[in-house]
């Protein structure tokens, strides 16, 4: 039997990781661990291919990966892939959500189209219990409109070197940003709003979600205006951006594909 390629779709809390790459023994990663439960439950190494590598700390709820696997004669199906793995996971803060069998040309990264990230904040006094790991906590109130009106200087194809990480090693930092909503909601009947940042693209630079949320808090604290979003994009240099915001609210939602090359 020739060797099948599996589409996986994972979600997980990365509170407790690294990142999603393999690091140095004894250090957790997502990729690390989920490559020791399939090999527990198929008998050999598989090596995992990610859509997106995310930072430690940074959440999935739609990540995708793909693997090769010769299973033999063996019937095998996505839901057999699913539970199994999932198994030997354990009580870790990862599940796998969905195995597909699709062609060889299918590539987790390359034949992906399009990204979805989103990344939530939480303004109240009180700190937060269950939506600590997954929040940015902000004391204090937001101006929403002033920072709606600063994102939209982001849309479109820009050089978007003062929102790339000093490390990232993309050749180009040209990049084409589709979406970038920001929504208002209530956190709780009791107090609270919750700040959600809907960022779409093809493509992403290291750190530019968290950069550019990072700078339109700014914005939103009254620090900077709306216009100074676009300063900061012309400037073309990481030192005139905002801050970076915490690793702990974002979260790699969904990945498109033009098809599953089944």
């Amino acid at each position: 039997m020739a060797l099948q390629r599996w589409k996986l779709t994972i979600e997980y809390k990365g509170t407790r990781y690294a990142g999603w790459q393999r690091q140095e023994e004894g250090i957790l990663s997502i990729q690390e661990d989920i490559e020791i439960a399939i090999q527990k439950f198929c008998g050999t190494f598989c090596r995992l291919f990610v859509a997106g590598r995310t930072d430690a700390g940074v959440h999935a709820h739609g990540q995708v990966a793909h693997f090769d696997l010769d299973y033999g004669d063996r019937p095998l199906d996505g839901y057999v892939i699913v539970k199994a793995v999932n198994a030997h996971l354990g009580i870790k803060d990862i599940s796998i959500l969905k195995a597909e069998k699709v062609s060889s040309d299918f590539h987790a990264r390359y034949s992906a189209i399009n990204k979805l990230y989103t990344y939530r904040i939480l303004c109240r006094v009180g700190q937060p219990t269950f939506e600590r790991d997954v929040t940015w906590w902000i004391r204090r109130d937001l101006d929403i409109d002033s920072m709606r009106k600063g994102a939209k200087f982001l849309l479109g194809q820009h050089d978007f070197t003062t929102f790339r990480a000093a490390e990232c090693q993309a050749k180009s930092p040209i990049r084409t940003l589709d979406r970038l909503d920001i929504e208002d909601l209530p956190f709780s009947g009791i107090d609270g709003r919750e700040i959600r940042f809907v960022v779409e693209a093809r493509s992403f630079l290291h750190h530019q979600v968290r950069n550019m949320v990072g700078s339109l808090v700014q914005v939103g604290v009254g620090k900077w205006l709306p216009e100074d979003i676009q300063t900061a994009l012309h400037a073309k240099d990481r030192k005139k951006g905002g801050i970076t915001a915490p690793s702990t609210g974002l979260s790699l939602t969904r990945v498109d594909y033009a098809a599953l090359f089944a």
